[in-house]
């Protein structure tokens, strides 16, 4: 397993990093988005992880819930 960790400037930015990441990479991105309309829902209907980042600890539970799926289940 790996992670890939980029830097978008803007919401959509998001969309088009969907395309360029590896196949079987699922993106984790901030929580806000899912509330943006259709940006919100296809983000959601893709499958990427939401962590809400105004609450840390929800967000490393989010992040460590993943990584022990990753594991178990042998993906990247």
């Amino acid at each position: 397993p790996y992670v890939i960790v980029c830097n978008h400037q803007a919401s959509l930015d998001l969309m088009g990093m969907v395309e360029v990441i590896p196949e079987r990479c699922v993106p984790i991105a901030k929580k806000e988005l899912l509330y943006l309309g259709t940006v919100g829902w296809a983000c959601w209907l893709s499958g990427i992880i939401f962590i809400d980042r105004h609450r840390r600890d929800a967000a490393i539970d989010v992040i460590s819930q993943t990584a022990r799926t990753m594991q178990r289940e042998n993906v990247r």
